[in-house]
C-alpha cells in the first residue's frame, strides 16, 4: 500500500464520515467471503501471525523472533508471505542468492535468511507447496483476513502506540475489518509497545478476555549512533515511527525523507539522497526492510538499523505455541 493518509490516525472527521459507506461496503465484502470461503486444512500446524490495519505493526520482526527460536528448536518451520512489492505469483520458495526485492519482496528476503520461505499470491498453494517441501509446521506472516486457509492458531500484532488509528475500516480508517470481528477470531494478541509499561487495554479497544502478549520492538546496537548526523529515510508503513526510534536513540536527525511502502528505490534517488546527506555533513540510514530495496551497489554507504523483538513473558508465548508443538525451546530475550 501506499503511506498511510493522516486522517486515519486521529480521531474520526469530516473525510473520514464521507468515506462510511465505502467502509461499510468493504466490510460487508469481508464478511461474504468469509462466509462463503471453503478453507484449506494443512496437515500440520499453521500459525498465522495477522494484524488488523492496513501498513506496518510489526508482523515481520515478530514472525522472525519465532522462526529464530523454532528453528534452534529443531523444527522444521516454513515460512508463508504473499511476497508484497515483488513480482513472483508463486509458489516459489526464495532464494536469497538469486532472488532480490523486486523479485520476492523486501520481506520475503529477510524471512529467507532464517528459514526456508515460500512467496505466493495464492497462500494456500503456498501451504501446500511449503508442506510437500517437508514443512511440519507454518508460520503464515499476515492472511488473518485471507479464508482461503485454516489457523491452527491466529496472532494478531498491534502497535500499542498507534492503536487502532481512528477506529474506523478501509477506506475511512485503517482496519481492514471491524475491530470486533478481528478480535473474535484472533486466539490472542501480540501487544508491541514502545516502553516496557504495559498500556490500557481498554483504551485501545482490546477486550481483557482475549489473551495479551506483551513485547518490546526495540533497536539494536542503536546506542552507537547516538548523538551522529544522520539523514533517514524509509519506505514502510509509517515511516515516521522509524524516524521517532532514532531520535530516542539521541541522534541529530538533519532530515527525513517518507517513501511508499515497499517502495522500489531507483539509482538516481539514491544518487540523490547520498550528494544530500554529503552536503548536510551527515550520513544516511534506513531500516534492514529498505536497504534490500537499495540498489546493491549503493548500500555500503547506508547506515541500517535493524530492530528485534523482546518478550515481557516468553514463558506465555511457550504456552501458545506449545499448544501446536510439543515442549517448544523457551523463548527468552
Amino acid at each position: 500500500m501506499r503511506t498511510a493518509p493522516a486522517f486515519w490516525a486521529r480521531p474520526p472527521g469530516l473525510i473520514s464520515e464521507l468515506l462510511l459507506p465505502a467502509g461499510a461496503a468493504w466490510s460487508a465484502v469481508g464478511r461474504l467471503r468469509q462466509a462463503f470461503s471453503r478453507p484449506y486444512c494443512p496437515p500440520v500446524p499453521l500459525v498465522c501471525i495477522g494484524n488488523l490495519i492496513a501498513g506496518g505493526a510489526g508482523k515481520t520482526p515478530v514472525v522472525l523472533s519465532l522462526a529464530a527460536h523454532l528453528v534452534s528448536r529443531g523444527i522444521a518451520v516454513h515460512i508463508m508471505t504473499r511476497g508484497y512489492g515483488g513480482r513472483l505469483g508463486g509458489p516459489m520458495r526464495v532464494d536469497p542468492a538469486r532472488h532480490d526485492a523486486a523479485a520476492a519482496g523486501d520481506e520475503a528476503l529477510l524471512l529467507a535468511a532464517l528459514a526456508p520461505c515460500w512467496v505466493a499470491r495464492d497462500r494456500a498453494a503456498g501451504v501446500r507447496a511449503a508442506v510437500a517441501a517437508g514443512a511440519k509446521m507454518v508460520l503464515l506472516d499476515d492472511g488473518f483476513q485471507n479464508p482461503a486457509i485454516a489457523k491452527t492458531l491466529s496472532l494478531l500484532v498491534v502497535d500499542a502506540g498507534y492503536g487502532f488509528g481512528n477506529g474506523r475500516v478501509i477506506p475511512a480508517g485503517p482496519l481492514r475489518e471491524s475491530l470486533a470481528r478481528g478480535l473474535a477470531r484472533a486466539d490472542a494478541v501480540v501487544l508491541l509497545e514502545a516502553e516496557t509499561q504495559p498500556r490500557c487495554l481498554e483504551a485501545l479497544g482490546i477486550d481483557g478476555a482475549l489473551p495479551v502478549l506483551h513485547a518490546v520492538l526495540r533497536p539494536v546496537g542503536g546506542e552507537r549512533f547516538a548523538g551522529e548526523r544522520l539523514l533517514a529515510f524509509a519506505g514502510i508503513g509509517r515511516p515516521e515511527k522509524f524516524f521517532a526510534t532514532l531520535r530516542a536513540l539521541g541522534v541529530e536527525l538533519v532530515d527525513t525523507r517518507s517513501f511508499p511502502d515497499h517502495h522500489p528505490f531507483r539509482a538516481d534517488e539514491m544518487d540523490q539522497l547520498l550528494r544530500a546527506a554529503e552536503r548536510a555533513q551527515a550520513r544516511p540510514i534506513t531500516t534492514a526492510k529498505d536497504i534490500v530495496r537499495v540498489p546493491p551497489r549503493m548500500r555500503a554507504a547506508i547506515e541500517v538499523l535493524e530492530v528485534e523483538i523482546r518478550w515481557a513473558d516468553p514463558a506465555a508465548l511457550v504456552e501458545f505455541i506449545g499448544s501446536v508443538v510439543p515442549n517448544p525451546l523457551g523463548l527468552g530475550g
